[in-house]
């Protein structure tokens, strides 16, 4: 009997290509304004740097993500060469498994088209304060009894060829995420830090503890871990210090993860901002085929729900 691979076309389309919907996740909600964050919820967000608890996905939109991402974990899946990283194993430890990719909204069209789901977009567009642009996606993946860590990081430590700081990561639970499983864990408050020098992002736990001072160490004494239904999503500041502990559990932790930026970000490097990616010289705005706009909310939201827009504190480039 022949396999799924076996089935499908050797050429697999690039779907950068395709800045709309392509039809794989159907999203239904009337009224945007249900999907709007409430002046509460923005305010603990600029508070303490993130904002847990945000439904965006429906069960079976889960599952036709969860589907997709069996086929894309597969080495061999002809898509896989669109990655920007593909590791089957980022883990420094042999014993432990983290698979960790970028740019699966290229090949698969639910990852796709999940960058367009306006329970995610209108969101972002507030915490953000104004139209969303797409920086990349991620995938994580912690089996059950080995799942790797992903050691405490500042998202924007890597993303420092972009300027200046106006960024946002929405994490997505394809599975339930609990303490047992890894759940993601935040430094609440550590985005008001400045950047952090990188200490690897598969190993020690304990490695940022070299660069941090007194004060920081004690605010790690605390830390908040951010338990997730699948289809729940958390929102948090490129700064937060977070990471997530080992799966010891039965149950595995898959989550997908997407980083956007404000439009106007422009690249602060001559080199390619992402493997494969044209590039974008050093002060050019970041845009284009690989970086689609994804919301604007003075002209993609219903004219009876304009987004306000008006400053807001948590953003510089300080």
């Amino acid at each position: 009997m022949n396999s799924a691979w076996d089935r499908l076309p050797i050429m697999i389309r690039d779907l950068s290509r395709d800045h709309r919907s392509v039809g794989k996740l159907v999203f239904f909600e009337a009224d945007s304004s249900r999907l709007r964050l409430s002046e509460q919820q923005i305010a603990f967000f600029h508070e303490h740097g993130y904002l847990s608890g945000i439904r965006v996905l429906t069960d079976d939109q889960v599952e036709v993500l969860r589907e997709e991402l069996s086929q894309l974990t597969d080495p061999s899946h002809p898509g896989n060469e669109l990655f920007y990283e593909y590791h089957s194993n980022e883990s420094t430890n042999p014993d432990t498994v983290l698979f960790h990719a970028l740019g699966a909204w290229r090949i698969a069209p639910g990852f796709h088209d999940l960058l367009w789901n306006p329970a995610f977009t209108i969101p972002a567009s507030q915490l953000l304060n104004g139209p969303v642009r797409f920086w990349h996606d991620q995938l994580f993946c912690k089996p059950a009894h080995h799942g790797g860590v992903v050691a405490w990081h500042q998202d924007y430590s890597y993303w420092t060829r972009t300027q200046p700081l106006a960024h946002l990561t929405c994490w997505i639970g394809l599975d339930d995420s609990t303490r047992k499983n890894g759940c993601l864990q935040y430094i609440a408050g550590s985005h008001r830090w400045s950047e952090l020098p990188i200490t690897g992002l598969a190993a020690d736990m304990d490695a940022i503890n070299a660069v941090l001072d007194d004060g920081q160490r004690r605010q790690f004494e605390k830390p908040v871990a951010v338990e997730l239904k699948k289809g729940e999503a958390s929102f948090h500041h490129p700064r937060l210090v977070h990471g997530s502990f080992a799966n010891r559990s039965d149950h595995s932790r898959r989550a997908t993860v997407i980083n956007v930026m404000r439009d106007g970000v422009r690249s602060a490097s001559n080199k390619p901002l992402l493997q494969g990616v044209p590039i974008v010289p050093a002060g050019e705005k970041i845009e284009g085929q690989f970086f689609p706009r994804l919301f604007d909310p003075l002209t993609d939201a219903d004219d009876r729900q304009r987004m306000e827009v008006r400053p807001r504190p948590g953003f510089s480039s300080r």
